[in-house]
């Protein structure tokens, strides 16, 4: 037993939580009935804690300002990480009560009974300040209950505290079908207030070193077969709207007030900061009107990381199993790629994604099998983390290891829905592994390669990543990396120039080729990569 939380006791809470929330996701997912019916709870709190853990994995001098404790420190880190990777109005308002533990705790020296219970009643405040119009018998009632329960103790005992919250915040969960007419008709409790009580559940564990009995089965909401998916909010309203944003306190009121008139489900919360400082908040709304909400956010600071979703565009996971519907969701860093690949009818999304970033794109597909074509040797972990969380969906993921955007036009190339999805996967995957790829770029400083030491300047052409001709110019450097590349055979040469080369440079290349390789097929297309003038395939 803890008689004090420290920081390697949140860390364990923070696994614990998420751990537990993983393993309830599709319970949770199936609990959204209010008011209308939906999926998106349990991996919008997946997602969102999934962030908040990431963060806490930062190393110590990444630290964020505040909370003078190491515990505080932790704490911190983990309601910025939330707040940042927050999905949905569960999400967000999960954000905010980690963060009214974390401004609550950060100073205290030990984290006793009391301290916990003031932080849990801070936290309530945090909460239904997000929210524009609280409801009972949501999320909010079960943490108000939490609260009220730790505070009743009187207690400066720590597990004694942490049992009154879980156990008052179950008791009310099981109240809010009453509190809800929707919930009572579908007869299940609040999906966020269940995922509440998981995470309380997961910290008794830590502070007590008893694991808690197991959660009473939950009866699943009967749904009609093409449920609109939404998280909360009235079906007048077709997208909902969601971003990050940097601006002051008082600019956030203004447009605070104009999100209002625009929609519902408005959810707007921010970091800690003071009011007169830039302060970053998220920003979640539904709305008819797309381009006013994101305008009132442009009015206001700078808005980014904008997602935009519409409801008739989703179905529930169920639907997926049914059909045979195909798709192929890419990662692209460039314009020029971005259109080749959509144009070949792939979902396009931007390079260095998120593992949830990438799951929203293949859940917004609707498709029943998806191929994701990562490109690059570092997205190729989140792809296949998102495709397992896909499973969960009822979503069929296949992962081609692509590490280069010609390799993935190559593999789009050969497409068949003809085929079986498994015969079409390994297809893809051979038309990918037969393009070799290079590209060619500037030395930012000096190294030592395997083709010798580089300058600052020097000309870098690296074929399957690793470096094989270092040059003084660009034009002559990649001529020799394609002569290099065609000496080993091939029938057909790809070239995508990038967002800073020099006017000419395909087209130079493909003189050479045409001269040097006369029944060599040359194609060429302004990619607009950043930092390499050339990408080549060669198949």
């Amino acid at each position: 037993m803890l008689d004090t939380l420290d920081a390697a006791a949140v860390g364990r809470w923070c696994a614990g939580g998420l751990a537990a929330l993983r393993r309830h996701q599709d319970e949770i997912d199936e609990l959204n009935v209010y008011p209308v019916p939906d999926g998106d709870t349990g991996t919008n709190l997946v997602l969102t804690l999934t962030s908040a853990q990431q963060a806490l994995a930062l190393a110590p001098g990444t630290l964020p300002e505040g909370g003078t404790t190491a515990h505080g420190r932790a704490l911190r880190l983990m309601a910025r990480g939330a707040l940042l990777g927050a999905r949905g109005n569960s999400g967000v308002i999960l954000s905010q009560i980690l963060r009214g533990l974390a401004d609550t705790l950060g100073d205290v020296p030990a984290v006793a009974g009391r301290a916990l219970a003031a932080a849990l009643r801070e936290a309530t405040t945090a909460a239904y300040a997000a929210v524009a119009r609280p409801v009972e018998g949501t999320v909010l009632s079960v943490v108000a209950a939490a609260a009220t329960a730790a505070e009743r103790t009187d207690s400066d005992d720590l597990c004694t505290v942490a049992r009154a919250a879980a156990t008052e915040a179950a008791r009310a969960l099981a109240r809010t079908p009453g509190q809800l007419p929707a919930l009572a008709r579908a007869g299940v409790v609040d999906a966020g207030g269940r995922g509440l009580c998981l995470l309380l559940d997961a910290l008794v564990e830590v502070v007590t070193g008893e694991a808690p009995a197991g959660p009473t089965p939950v009866a699943r909401p009967v749904r009609p077969p093409l449920t609109v998916v939404r998280e909360t909010g009235s079906p007048e309203y077709a997208y909902e709207v969601q971003f990050l944003l940097d601006a002051p306190h008082e600019a956030v009121t203004r447009m605070r007030a104009e999100l209002a008139m625009l929609g519902d489900s408005l959810v707007v919360v921010g970091d800690a900061g003071s009011p007169a400082e830039s302060t970053t908040w998220n920003v979640h709304v539904h709305v008819n009107d797309v381009g006013a909400a994101v305008e009132a956010g442009v009015a206001a600071g700078r808005p980014y990381r904008i997602s935009v979703t519409r409801f008739a565009d989703q179905a529930p996971p169920a639907d997926h199993a049914a059909t045979d519907s195909r798709a192929a969701v890419v990662v692209a860093t460039g314009v020029g790629i971005a259109e080749l690949l959509g144009g070949e009818g792939a979902t396009v999304v931007p390079g260095n994604p998120s593992t949830g970033e990438l799951l929203d794109a293949i859940r917004a597909t609707a498709a029943a099998r998806v191929v994701v074509l990562p490109n690059d040797p570092n997205t190729q972990t989140v792809a296949s983390a998102a495709a397992r969380e896909a499973h969960r969906f009822g979503v069929k993921v296949s992962v081609v290891p692509t590490r280069s955007p010609v390799q993935a036009l190559a593999a789009l190339a050969v497409r068949d829905p003809q085929r079986r999805f498994a015969d079409d996967v390994i297809a893809m995957a051979e038309a990918a592994g037969a393009c070799r790829y290079a590209e060619v770029c500037h030395a930012s400083r000096e190294a030592l390669t395997v083709a010798g030491p580089c300058r600052p300047g020097d000309v870098l052409a690296l074929v399957e990543g690793e470096v094989h001709l270092i040059g003084s110019d660009l034009v002559d450097t990649c001529a020799a990396v394609v002569d290099r590349m065609l000496g080993g055979g091939g029938e057909l040469v790809t070239l995508l120039t990038g967002a800073d080369a020099p006017a000419g440079l395909a087209e130079a290349v493909r003189e050479h080729v045409t001269r040097r390789w006369p029944f060599v097929e040359v194609q060429a297309y302004p990619g607009g990569q950043p930092h390499y003038p050339l990408l080549v395939g060669v198949e």
